[in-house]
């Protein structure tokens, strides 16, 4: 049987639909024909720099249509990439490239100031776009072998080793399967409508874990990807209209400013084409779902719920989106979830519990880090999600908060998820993010940061007693602050410990 290859979807329609177009790049079109033949030197070119299967190349590009070829192209080789996110620093990239071991670098000089020193020594390092360092990748591409390697590689190896957000402390080396990402680009078909013919667009960096997989599932499955470079909606909604977008991946930041952009702007956009939005990276806040499914009634809205680790674990569907909002939905296929107490056993129905999952998108460790993987994987192989759960009795799956950020003040355990539910739902609140603060007394007090809706003032006597009409007095915040934005990483995650660190004395 053929071992699963994240490049098999490209080879298979470079045979089947050659000319049809695998990737636009704002005026450049690729076929499957050219992605194949691209892909092919790439994986030429590593070879022939001496990569064997197993080895690692780091690659610090943004959404643009050379991500496509190098992944299939490092796939064919064996080779794992390790993606850098393009808002870090040279000190960060030259970090990970050497905690992973990566010995080549493709880079856009977009981002040469972020290109690490060490790249000059590294075994192979191809700038596209510039020549103040490293070779030129379109000359070293037009110079390679136009054949495919065909190099034998076992399904259950790192297709990449994709770096963890950080939201807790140092980003980790998750080792991610080319049998987990096709299984996923395959369930994606099912539910967000991908495959061949249908036309999806790249709106999250690519370089993240979900950005990559929901971008490069578009032509893996015989489809079409569009690639919006930097993030602007008024941009995405031009590029749905031109391009006819169907499927589009999102997370509640992204349809925040898309709402504001469209309950403002005098121009009406032609985005009839729209089939499906799935939102991921954060829960999206129901008056925000709300928005999104009256605005666009005739597209499906899935939320999705995963991790870097553990991919997609669930899914809440659009028949119900709104009957069960608050809801992340029922496990994904082929995803079986536990939630289970501090003794390891499992809960009941409406029972808190930490919520492990067991799927064949599962990372299989991380990198050069067994206790961290220990960690993270029960010897039954169900991976912690790190989040605390509770399932209804139709099997319905709610967060209710990371069991980091859970609260302990006094004897009381306190979730700021449905803190900050109630929050959102209150006049003028555009953001909130609700974290413990250091108290004398009580060990930890609720302490609540909001971002007002554009030019409204917060009024947080009436958002208290929101709280409290909601719910127990002792979930109260008892410190408020305005912020004009929240700290997040890149894939829209908001950063409780950067609050705690920025506000705490």
């Amino acid at each position: 049987m053929a071992q699963m290859n994240i490049a098999g979807g490209i080879r298979e329609f470079a045979i089947a639909t050659p000319g049809a177009t695998a990737v636009v790049d704002g005026d450049r079109r690729a076929t499957f024909a050219e992605v194949d033949d691209r892909s092919n030197r790439v994986a030429s070119l590593l070879i022939d720099a001496g990569f064997r299967p197993g080895d690692r190349v780091a690659v610090l590009l943004g959404n643009q249509a050379e991500y496509v070829e190098v992944a299939a192209g490092a796939a064919k080789a064996g080779v794992a990439m390790v993606p850098l996110n393009p808002r870090g620093t040279a000190a960060e990239h030259g970090s990970l490239i050497t905690r992973s071991g990566a010995a080549g670098l493709i880079a856009d000089s977009a981002f040469e100031d972020n290109v690490p020193d060490i790249a000059e020594d590294l075994r192979l390092a191809l700038s596209l776009g510039s020549q103040s360092w490293g070779r030129p990748y379109e000359k070293a591409l037009a110079d390679a072998r136009a054949v495919d390697p065909r190099v034998e590689v076992d399904e259950m190896e790192p297709f990449c080793v994709q770096y963890t957000s950080g939201t807790t402390g140092n980003p980790k080396g998750a080792l991610l399967t080319h049998r987990s990402r096709v299984l996923t680009m395959f369930g994606c078909a099912v539910d967000f409508g991908l495959g061949p013919g249908k036309r999806t667009a790249a709106v999250a960096p690519m370089a993240l874990g979900a950005g990559f997989c929901f971008a490069y599932a578009g032509p893996f499955m015989g489809g079409q990807v569009s690639m919006l470079s930097r993030w602007d909606p008024e941009r995405l909604l031009d590029m749905i209209e031109r391009d006819r977008i169907q499927t589009v991946f999102l997370v509640p930041t992204h349809a925040q400013m898309l709402r504001e952009v469209m309950d403002h702007s005098p121009r009406r956009w032609d985005l009839s084409s729209l089939e499906t939005f799935y939102f991921n990276a954060a829960a999206l806040p129901v008056p925000l779902k709300e928005w999104v499914i009256e605005a666009f009634p005739h597209v499906g809205v899935h939320e999705i719920y995963g991790s870097t680790e553990a991919g997609v674990v669930t899914n809440l569907r659009p028949a119900d989106a709104l009957r069960k909002a608050g809801s992340v939905g029922h496990p994904w296929f082929m995803t079986d979830v536990k939630l289970l107490d501090e003794e390891g056993r499992e809960v009941g129905p409406g029972e808190p519990g930490e919520l492990f999952g067991y799927s064949p998108y599962n990372m299989i460790g991380y990198l050069d880090d067994p206790e961290s993987t220990a960690a993270a994987i029960r010897p039954d192989g169900y991976l912690t999600s790190g989040d605390v759960a509770v399932r209804d009795e139709e099997g319905f799956i709610t967060i209710v908060d990371r069991k980091k950020d859970l609260i302990i003040s006094g004897a009381a355990n306190i979730y700021p998820r449905e803190i900050e539910t109630v929050l959102l739902g209150c006049d003028g609140v555009a953001e909130v993010a609700v974290v413990g603060l250091p108290d004398e007394k009580w060990g930890e007090v609720v302490g609540a940061f909001v971002v007002p809706e554009e030019g409204r003032e917060v009024d947080f006597a009436a958002l208290e007693s929101a709280v409290r009409e909601r719910l127990a007095g002792y979930k109260t915040p008892k410190v408020w602050k305005t912020v004009d934005e929240l700290p997040k990483n890149t894939n829209g995650k908001i950063l409780k410990r950067v609050l705690r660190d920025k506000y705490v004395p």
